[in-house]
């Protein structure tokens, strides 16, 4: 049997077990771990009150974990006869529990690159600092190491192998486009933890261009652009994972990705990271107190998990591919449209948290199956994306293509 065990318990987190829940007749019993066990059970209540379990012999089950323990780690994979982890916890815990899939022979899956607290603007590709170094010990342990299997990174990866295989033999650019045109009502908020969602906006904004990376000042470059659905957007270049593995896989000139702000979200940005709220070192109050300042912001910030009521609006995140197919030189943009309302009627969730459960329980069941059971550490998009491609619009997610010749 394929038992799976999620780390994590955030509006992500919570969007995986309920998605995991509905196709458990595939994935086995289900432990949920995090650092604060209540959380697990409250994502468990919900699940069963939303009538999300398919198979209702397989259990359901919260744990503590401290994810940065190896042994921890280890321990519950064992105990609960764990075939596939879903760490969707903080990215700070990545290794740790690749490493205890390592020494247990579960399959391991996370949602974004491995981070070291306190270091920003770290050398890219971000990758070959940490997770790249495990090639060899993951394939020497015989176990399947798939990286960043949200939606993007993830799904976006997937996408452009399927655009690389299908649709046009030589790639020029990428441009990865992400746009949540929804409102949530609050003055600020960060759809997933905003210390990890704030980091990557204010880190420096890098791409892939003449086989080197280029960097700029955060939100120094914009574009007007106009997304199916959703309409035009003002998009920034950002820094993000994509950009560090495909860029090393799938031969082109140039790869960025652009994401979609509002002025008002732009200003409270600036004025956050100006005044200091975004620093991740430590500080000393005048009382005495050590604090880091993201961290008190986010404790003061809604908590993602709590977005989902009374969300409204839909996202848009999709990849912009110029290249030539058969000496005509075209343009493909393949892209998903979620609903949050509907995300929030279905599992409780936006559809930041949706897109992103969805194609990790993709990936989980074409292991579970053991279509993308490679043995080694991969990127999406490395992977046949044909399987996922399939696959996906099951699970919960369509996609669609928009295609042109150019001049």
């Amino acid at each position: 049997m394929k038992n799976v065990m999620i780390i994590g318990a955030g509006a992500i987190g919570s969007a995986v077990a309920h998605k995991c829940a509905q196709f458990n007749h595939e994935l086995g019993n289900i432990c949920i771990a995090s650092r604060t066990p209540s959380k697990c059970e409250k994502i468990i209540h919900d699940i069963k009150a939303k009538g999300n379990v398919q198979d209702t012999a397989k259990t359901l089950v919260a744990e503590q974990v401290n994810a940065k323990e190896v042994s921890q780690v280890e321990q519950l994979i064992q105990k609960h006869s764990i075939s596939i982890v879903l760490n969707v916890g903080s990215s700070y815990c990545n290794l740790s529990i690749l490493e205890a899939c390592k020494k247990t022979g579960a399959c391991y899956v996370d949602s974004g690159v491995h981070e070291v607290e306190g270091r920003l603007n770290e050398k890219p590709p971000w990758y070959a600092n940490y997770e790249w170094h495990h090639k060899d010990s993951v394939s020497n342990s015989g176990i399947t190491a798939i990286l960043s299997c949200g939606f993007d990174p993830g799904a976006t990866n997937v996408f452009c192998a399927y655009v690389k295989k299908h649709l046009i033999d030589t790639i020029d650019t990428i441009d990865i486009l992400d746009v949540n045109a929804g409102s949530h009502g609050k003055f600020f908020a960060s759809n997933f933890d905003p210390e990890t969602n704030l980091r990557e906006i204010m880190e420096d904004a890098v791409y892939w261009e003449n086989d080197h990376f280029i960097s700029l000042p955060c939100l120094s470059k914009h574009m007007e652009y106009e997304l199916p659905v959703v309409g035009q957007h003002r998009l920034y270049i950002v820094n993000h994972e994509e950009v560090h593995s495909i860029s090393q896989h799938i031969p082109l000139k140039r790869i960025t990705f652009w994401m979609g702000f509002g002025d008002h979200y732009i200003n409270c940005f600036r004025v956050l990271l100006n005044v200091g709220m975004l620093r991740h070192d430590p500080v000393t109050t005048t009382d005495g107190q050590t604090v880091i300042p993201i961290r008190v912001l986010k404790a003061v910030l809604p908590n993602p998990s709590s977005l989902g009521a009374g969300y409204t609006g839909k996202t848009c995140i999709g990849c912009l591919i110029r290249g030539v197919k058969q000496q005509v030189k075209k343009e493909v943009f393949i892209y998903n449209i979620c609903d949050h309302e509907q995300s929030y009627q279905e599992i409780m969730s936006q559809a930041i948290a949706y897109t992103t459960a969805v194609p990790i329980i993709t990936t989980a069941i074409l292991l579970a199956r053991e279509i993308w059971h490679v043995k080694h550490m991969v990127n999406m998009e490395e992977l046949d994306p044909d399987p996922f491609m399939q696959l996906i619009p099951e699970i919960g997610l369509d996609w669609h293509i928009i295609e042109k010749e150019l001049v």
